[in-house]
């Protein structure tokens, strides 16, 4: 079916501008590269101003501003540039809630490569990049994944610090899996001076943690162990086992395997915390939970975004007998609490 225009008429201006979408990609990376948004923020708001400021081309950084307005996330005014709301909360590097380090990762070569391979990955079903299978170390994909992706995770983090009861302050163990920057459990340790988080990652990513430990002042309780999920002695007797975005990798099969090594190492009454990506039943919506699945495809062997059935499903046949869904204010991603009852 034609998509009408703004006239009420069909019209390729959609297909047209889904085509050329790769440019919106190359325009916002480069700004971040360039830290235009934060030289705007600084004042220096003229290309001239912006060409002695970050030693790019006058001409260059008046079309890539140019094209950065049309997006909408810079403003223009008598020739001078500003930084729209979202842009000045996320993407100048002097806001605290700045996420452009995010582009170290989302826009990895690699990544790019897989996504323009998407139609092989829909032919065979699964990746046709070379880092398909995250049970094995991949240092190049999950070190930049630990150094750039954890300004993103302080409203989940404190979301689940809240939902675990960091505050009250009651000891606790907790078993970070798969912990990549170590943020969720290290959040619950700022939260809760009687809590010990053991992070669990291959060595180069646990590095990343431990430097994070140690920034946050709780290196004192953060211990670290190498390895996979898969095969590493977990311990037992955890209060709290955190799996932040790691299922999706996987198929189901290989998520229940996890789950179950998870089940054995809860005490009673311990509860397992997934942070995950979860469309509805429709897998349509919302928008961004349910788009992440075409990120698996090009990105994994197997992986998915599941559903919370498929979820309580895969979780249910590992011992867990009831599992919540809850979502984070203002994000995409959802939590969901498995207890274990016996």
């Amino acid at each position: 079916m034609a998509t009408p225009s703004a006239t009420g008429r069909p019209s390729p201006e959609r297909i047209f501008s889904l085509l050329n979408a790769f440019q919106n990609t190359a325009a916002l990376q480069t700004g971040i590269e360039l830290d235009v948004f934060t030289a705007i923020g600084s004042g220096s708001n003229t290309p001239a101003m912006l060409a002695t400021k970050t030693g790019a081309s006058e001409r260059g950084l008046r079309i890539l501003c140019d094209y950065l307005t049309i997006m909408g996330l810079l403003t223009k005014e008598d020739g001078r540039y500003g930084l729209a709301q979202d842009s000045a909360i996320f993407l100048d590097r002097h806001s605290p809630a700045c996420l452009a380090s995010v582009a170290g990762f989302v826009g990895a070569e690699w990544h790019r490569s897989n996504v323009q391979s998407l139609t092989a990955a829909v032919r065979t079903g699964g990746t046709a990049g070379r880092h398909g299978d995250n049970s094995k170390p991949q240092d190049e994909v999950w070190v930049a994944f630990a150094k750039s992706m954890a300004p993103l995770t302080t409203p989940a983090a404190n979301f689940i610090a809240q939902l675990v009861g960091a505050a009250e302050g009651r000891p606790s163990t907790v078993l970070d899996i798969a912990a990549g920057h170590g943020m969720y459990g290290i959040t619950i340790a700022r939260k809760n001076p009687n809590a010990r988080i053991v992070a669990l990652d291959w060595p180069a990513v646990l590095a990343v943690a431990r430097e994070n430990a140690t920034a946050a002042g709780v290196a004192d309780r953060y211990e670290t162990r190498p390895g996979s999920a898969f095969e590493a002695e977990f311990g037992s007797g955890y209060d709290v086992v955190l799996l932040t975005n790691i299922f999706h990798h996987f198929d189901q099969p290989t998520c229940e395997t996890l789950m179950r090594r998870v089940h054995c190492a809860l005490k009673p009454e311990g509860k397992a915390i997934t942070l995950e990506f979860v469309p509805n039943e429709d897998r349509v919506s919302p928008p961004m939970a349910a788009a992440f699945s075409l990120n698996m495809l090009v990105g994994t062997d197997a992986g998915d975004a599941y559903t919370f059935s498929e979820y309580e499903r895969m979780f249910a046949h590992t011992g867990f007998a009831k599992t919540t869904l809850h979502q984070i204010p203002d994000m995409p991603q959802r939590v969901l609490v498995s207890e274990k009852t016996s």
